[in-house]
């Protein structure tokens, strides 16, 4: 079976937009798995997200209250398609993330993490795949507001995209 995924990531939402993006919308409609990277903001967002969504994976950032934290994990993790993917919000340093990310998460095929807002997309020593979709509400220094999609096939993520807003 073949996963259609969107990864999002910063959305901040009442603070930075006041909507998520209509591309976002959607690209989340359209997908079967939906991975959201923290800094949500709001609860509004999250609860969006879980009746629109086929099925949504999330975790909170730095930036989320006690209500969102009392819902989602720190890290998330789940296998999809045979993938191991495992989600955080915040990896630290640019430098040095990959092998630091070796170490904290064995065992992991896909990494999906954000806070930076920067788009994000390598792959570390021991072969794992990095990403960070961005945000699609607050590009920060970043010439266009973003997130991603990929799909995910025997064991294999690919067509992973950078959309830019």
């Amino acid at each position: 079976m073949v996963t259609s995924i969107v990864l999002l990531a910063d959305t901040h939402l009442p603070k930075r937009a006041k909507v998520l993006p209509d591309e976002v919308w959607r690209a989340a409609d359209a997908a079967d798995l939906v991975f959201h990277a923290g800094d949500w903001v709001d609860e509004a967002t999250l609860d969006a997200l879980e009746q629109r969504s086929a099925r949504l994976v999330g975790v909170w950032g730095n930036n989320d209250g006690p209500g969102l934290r009392a819902r989602l994990p720190e890290v998330a993790r789940v296998e999809v398609e045979g993938l191991r993917v495992a989600m955080i919000h915040e990896t630290g340093a640019a430098t040095g993330r990959e092998r630091r990310m070796d170490a904290l998460f064995p065992d992991t095929d896909v990494l999906v993490f954000g806070h930076s807002h920067i788009p994000w997309q390598t792959t570390s020593p021991a072969g794992m795949l990095l990403l960070n979709p961005g945000s699609p509400t607050d590009r920060r220094r970043q010439p266009h507001r973003t997130f991603m999609t990929a799909t995910a096939d025997a064991g294999v993520l690919r067509d992973v995209r950078l959309i830019e807003l």
